[in-house]
């Protein structure tokens, strides 16, 4: 996988990222690296942090005073800082809010390496137990800031196989907006790509004031297909493709008395799209009583014929056999070729 060949210029566009890096590491990470080659139009800023806790907080407090990032993005011991630079977007990636027990846990105490290079040439560090109770007293003052509108600015991400932190539990007591991902616990460029930029857009949409076109996609026969032979990952291909140009909405649909069909597929449907179905799956008896701009259904019928007030779009019917026809269709709309 190249990485340049997921970049898109326009996402972030002329504004500034903060990225603060876990336990260990250094503003040289994999992933301030990869955040710089996605979104090539955005600034990317990665300090070093000392590893003294209270003066990585006074640094990052600083810089979001001087700078005013549009989104901090903070991962393990990062996302931790992260969530107390209230005031801003930010995106917490398996935040260690429980830091000084996952050191002592997975590192133990001792002299360690830094794990990426760092500005200042320092190669090694000592974790002793003064400094957990540093991380400790800081990592205390989390979630003390937290008002209707931080509700809204945090999102919280979980990779599923993380084996290294477990806060969804705790987190989510305080944020409601809490994702999980698959992943494990450092953020390489899969997750990030596939996980992480979605959120990003939907950040960014929010600050622009974007309002993208509602595609809502049926399940049946549509998000779940076979077309010669071809298994769903034509249908997850076109969902990454159209999640970065409209607003999408998974459509599950049943008789009223099939609810746990109905949960079936829609753990299905998290499980493979992911991040980009996250709270965007409706559950409908009724078709025709949902709103959006078009319908990609197998089975329009079940519209009871034109109740639906947009664009239905007949998957499977000449035009729009495949998912490659519908992505054509959609690509023309936004004025682009396939």
């Amino acid at each position: 996988m190249e990485l340049y060949e997921f970049a898109r210029p326009a996402l972030m566009s002329g504004k500034t990222i903060l990225f603060v890096h876990g336990f260990a590491s250094s503003g040289r990470s994999g992933t301030a690296r990869a955040l710089r080659v996605l979104l090539p139009e955005a600034e990317v800023l990665a300090p070093d942090l000392p590893v003294d806790p209270h003066e990585a907080m006074a640094l990052l407090r600083r810089l979001v005073a001087e700078r005013r990032p549009d989104i901090i993005l903070g991962t393990s011991m990062g996302g931790m800082y992260a969530e107390q630079l209230y005031g801003f977007d930010r995106i917490l990636v398996n935040p260690a809010f429980q830091l000084a027990d996952t050191i002592l846990k997975n590192n133990g105490l001792g002299r360690k390496e830094f794990h990426n290079p760092r500005e200042d040439g320092q190669k090694d560090f000592l974790v002793t137990k003064g400094l957990l109770e540093e991380f400790r007293e800081v990592s205390s003052h989390c979630f003390e800031g937290i008002d209707d509108d931080e509700l809204k600015r945090v999102f919280a991400m979980f990779g599923r196989r993380d084996t290294m932190v477990f806060t969804h539990d705790l987190t989510r007591e305080h944020y409601p907006q809490c994702i999980s991902y698959d992943g494990e616990h450092s953020l390489v460029d899969s997750p990030l790509i596939h996980s992480v930029l979605p959120v990003i857009q939907w950040i960014d949409d929010r600050q622009r004031g974007i309002q993208r076109p509602v595609v809502l996609i049926a399940f049946d026969d549509v998000l779940r297909y076979r077309h010669n032979g071809e298994a769903v990952s034509a249908s997850l291909k076109a969902v990454e493709f159209l999640a970065q140009r409209f607003e999408l909405r998974f459509v599950v649909s049943g008789d009223a008395d099939a609810w746990e069909t109905m949960a079936e597929k829609r753990a299905w449907i998290e499980e493979h799209v992911g991040v980009p179905a996250w709270d965007r799956t409706v559950i409908a008896t009724r078709k025709d009583l949902l709103l959006g701009d078009y319908l990609v259904d197998a089975h329009l019928d079940e519209c009871l014929g034109v109740s639906f007030m947009g664009t239905t779009i007949p998957f499977g019917a000449p035009d729009f056999r495949d998912w490659e026809e519908t992505m054509t269709f959609f690509a023309r709309i936004c004025g682009e070729s396939r």
